[in-house]
């Protein structure tokens, strides 16, 4: 058993990375503002910081706990919230990271796990996309994803600590929230629940690599142990359309849905598909769900939910037609 801190974890992953490392025996901390991330979402067997990482507040924590290892996925992932507010994205994902590792440093934390992205490696230049492809990002947020690994191998040489990196590949599931950050499987399902036409920005050949939640907390429980010094995608290494999604959740809902095509959006990238083979290797790890798979356990898990809101919401109507019928006589 060894003690995991992980920050973000009432989040969309980190809430997943907290289960996982529950269920594997290890004591867990979690550490989150709860600007994103939900209270509901908090395992009850983990201790628990309501703290921002950029504060001074993590250095009494991180002492007052001394983990053995930090997952760290606290971060602003909006692309283009980035876009319109660059300060405060390299505020919470370049400063907050840097804060992180100076407590974790004093802590004496034994390895750092951080969460990055596809988004480093800016528009493609073939197909799938190795840990080694030239990083251009055309987003701040791919930027703010990018300096922290140089802080980490930095500080992992200044002061002993082991690191691994996970760049992620576009990642959804339960508890993935649809508003704000939402990624578009969470979106698109939100949308089809209430029977709302999807927005597709571009013509929808635009592909992605989409990988399920419970894979991706299953190889940061991996990386505890595995993958020191480091670097690796965390994908499926699969090529997915927008418009092949649509018709994937079209096979699993058992209806046509409506589409709406617009502008494509600045710091969207066409094509990104990741080769996983490097975290195989140095993992032992690979993904186990595939996409039609994991959306029918989404759909699955929130369809009953949509239904009661709807009939809920649909009594409340009613009372209050039946309240307003009463007053008027």
């Amino acid at each position: 058993m060894q003690k995991i801190l992980v920050t973000g974890g009432a989040g969309f992953i980190g809430s997943h990375i907290v289960d996982r490392c529950i269920e594997k025996g290890h004591r867990t901390i979690i550490v989150d503002n709860l600007t994103t991330g939900k209270r509901e979402n908090v395992n009850p067997e983990a201790i628990f910081y309501e703290a921002d990482i950029r504060s001074n507040d993590m250095f009494s924590i991180m002492e007052k706990e001394r983990p053995d290892v930090v997952i760290h996925h606290a971060a602003q992932i909006d692309v283009q919230q980035s876009i319109v507010n660059p300060f405060e994205d390299a505020g919470i994902n370049i400063s907050g990271t840097v804060n992180l590792l100076k407590a974790s440093v004093t802590a004496g934390v034994r390895k750092f796990i951080y969460a990055s992205s596809a988004a480093v490696y800016g528009p493609p230049e073939s197909l799938p996309v190795t840990e080694d492809h030239r990083k251009m990002p055309i987003s701040f947020y791919g930027v703010s994803k990018y300096v922290p690994e140089y802080y980490i191998r930095t500080f992992a040489s200044l002061h002993n600590i082991a690191f691994t990196i996970l760049r992620y590949a576009n990642v959804y599931g339960v508890r993935q929230d649809p508003k704000g950050e939402g990624g578009v499987i969470s979106i698109f399902l939100d949308r089809m629940l209430q029977n709302e036409p999807l927005r597709v920005f571009g013509d929808g050949t635009q592909t992605r690599d989409f990988i399920y939640v419970g894979d991706i907390a299953e190889a940061n429980v991996q990386a505890i142990d595995h993958g020191d010094g480091q670097i690796v995608n965390i994908s499926t290494a699969t090529s997915v359309s927008l418009n092949g999604l649509i018709a994937a959740f079209e096979g699993v809902m058992g209806r046509k849905q409506e589409v709406s095509y617009e502008e494509a959006r600045q710091g969207d990238i066409l094509h990104s598909c990741l080769d996983n083979s490097l975290a195989k290797e140095q993992l032992a790890w690979e993904p186990k769900v595939n996409l039609e798979e994991g959306l029918r356990r989404i759909y699955d898990y929130y369809a009953p939910l949509y239904s009661a809101s709807r009939i809920e919401e649909a009594k409340q109507l009613e009372r209050e037609a039946r309240e307003a019928a009463l007053a008027a006589t």
